[in-house]
């Protein structure tokens, strides 16, 4: 993984001085709450709806064990002796204390950490897939690019203060597990008809209020482009993108006023004016490339004879091992996601304990790697074969290895009424719910790969609107409803959830969504996935049942 130079580390440093000099004047009553406002937003702290919350980057999700250490630390020193893990690869502190931030900055720092940009109306945590580097689908490693556009997203000075906030993902696989499509700019690795690997670029998704699929501006750019490509459409954006309406500011909505073509013409005449300045030279990939070597894989890794043994003899892990690993493109080797969605657990959330405890075992037995999910769990990229058993068993004990992933219990889900002072409805409650009515594991394997994403307002940060089965909670007179929606996916066919109907209310919630499964159950054809079967029947099944006693 990338490490820290002397300007990193430096940056960075001097970042948390500025700010432990910015919270004292705050606290000593020398800056106005609007004046402090802004300094915290970049510096990823919130004020929420019982403390501050603080965001930490996980820049592409990928964290060392001793990162994870540090985690775990400030949980047990600064917060209540947990995280939240979220969609952005990022983390979570729900209780820290004001003064105390700038001495959790501090540890962060120790570690190649921070909270920079993490949130205000700058560029965001750039993000990828969490496979990348061992997916069998890649076309190519995506992370040294990321690393390139983290470097260049930090602290950029033309960017500081843009119409609203911005979000970039790429990825280097056939299957897009970076919802590429619904960032403010989308990055693919593709190849061109000379069979040359470049980039198309996407621009204009997004989530939230207003849910857009992004469109292709640039089929196929050059790689030594990317960061000149970018700055483009940031400026174009950054002059044009409306400020009189923070609903209306987002970048899908300049691409949606101006029109695709209009808007693609002023980029590319601005990108002519910059190109020749901004190359990325093959020396500067090389560079960063060499921060991202294969580690010291086993030769032999795939000659273990045990493991099918143990496959027959424990059927408790047979499921894990199907649910829970994924193919690697190194034979003898799996990746494992740990599953942060045990039933009594709200999604995303992992103790102190946890995170030491995963540290060690990804030193033990992934070289010292975790990675974050886009759907709140964890990953060890690189277990051995012969040890997904040992794994295993140490996951059970710490409530690591609910055999859920890829299915209904497998939920995204904000921290909504709970915490956030933007929501309108509760979320974690639930999906505690809906955990207890669907909890019988051959049920839920039998339904197979169906997505749940919940939201507690129209921000999105669950991803509701692609979610296979939305819901997002909406305020109705002081009472918390929900509104459902089907069909959405973030991935490669990428949809708009449609929405079923009225909103039902929240004692309502768990009924309906066990009805929508019922009714996927009882006319799915064989082999059939639940979005297969909206696409082919629509929602009116669906809605017939759900609103039967309505």
């Amino acid at each position: 993984m990338y490490q820290y130079n002397e300007i990193d580390q430096t940056l960075v440093n001097e970042r948390v001085a500025q700010f432990r000099r910015q919270t004292e004047k705050y606290l000593q009553g020398e800056l106005a709450d609007e004046q402090f406002r802004a300094l915290r937003l970049r510096n990823g702290l919130y004020i929420q709806t019982h403390a501050p919350m603080l965001r930490v980057a996980i820049p592409y999700g990928l964290l060392s064990s001793a990162q994870v250490r540090k985690l775990a630390h400030i949980a047990r020193t600064y917060d209540k002796n947990y995280c939240h893990f979220t969609t952005r690869q990022n983390v979570q502190y729900n209780w820290p204390k004001l003064e105390q931030v700038p001495d959790i900055l501090a540890e962060l720092a120790t570690v190649q950490m921070h909270a920079i940009q993490t949130s205000g109306n700058c560029m965001r945590n750039t993000t990828s897939d969490h496979f990348a580097g061992i997916a069998v689908d890649e076309l190519e490693d995506p992370r040294p690019y990321c690393e390139i556009i983290r470097q260049w997203t930090t602290l950029h000075p033309e960017f500081d203060y843009l119409p609203r906030k911005f979000k970039i993902a790429v990825s280097g696989a056939l299957h897009d597990r970076a919802a590429t499509q619904f960032h403010d700019i989308g990055v693919h690795l593709v190849k061109n008809d000379a069979g040359e690997t470049g980039f198309k670029i996407l621009v204009g998704g997004g989530l939230g209020r207003t849910p857009i699929i992004g469109q292709v501006i640039r089929p196929y750019l050059e790689k030594k482009h990317l960061l000149s490509y970018l700055e483009a459409i940031l400026r174009i954006y950054n002059l044009f993108g409306r400020r009189d309406n923070k609903y209306k500011a987002r970048i899908k909505i300049l691409v949606k006023e101006t029109g695709m073509k209009k808007f693609t013409d002023m980029v590319e005449a601005e990108w002519q004016q910059i190109k020749d300045g901004m190359e990325l030279g093959d020396g500067r990939i090389a560079a960063i490339k060499g921060h991202f070597t294969l580690p010291d894989y086993a030769a032999d890794a795939a000659d273990d004879l045990s493991f099918g043994q143990y496959l027959q003899d424990n059927p408790a892990f047979a499921t894990w091992y199907k649910q829970n690993t994924v193919s690697h493109k190194i034979p003898g080797y799996r990746a494992v996601v740990l599953s942060l969605k045990a039933p009594e657990v709200a999604p995303g959330d992992t103790t102190d304990a946890q995170l030491d405890a995963v540290a060690d075992l990804a030193d033990q037995f992934s070289f010292g790697e975790v990675r974050v999910t886009h759907r709140q769990n964890l990953v060890f990229a690189d277990v051995k074969q012969a040890n997904l058993f040992g794994l295993w068993q140490q996951l059970v004990t710490l409530n690591l290895a609910t055999p859920n992933i890829g299915t209904v219990t497998d939920m995204i889900c904000c921290p909504g009424l709970d915490f956030c002072s933007l929501a309108n409805a509760s979320s974690i409650g639930i999906a505690k719910e809906i955990n207890e009515a669907l909890d019988d594991m051959d049920y839920l394997h039998d339904i197979g790969d169906v997505k749940i994403n919940m939201s507690g307002c129209m921000n999105g940060c669950a991803h509701q609107s692609v979610g296979h089965i939305g819901i997002l909670g909406v305020d109705k007179k002081g009472a918390e409803w929900y509104q459902l929606t089907l069909g959405g996916s973030s991935e490669n066919e990428a949809a708009i959830g449609e929405r079923l109907g009225p909103a039902v209310a929240k004692n309502e919630v768990t009924q309906a969504i066990t009805t929508i499964l019922d009714v996927y159950i009882k006319q799915r054809l064989e082999e059939e996935s639940f979005l297969d079967m909206v696409k082919r029947v629509g929602i009116d099944p669906f809605k017939e049942q759900v609103y039967a006693n309505h």
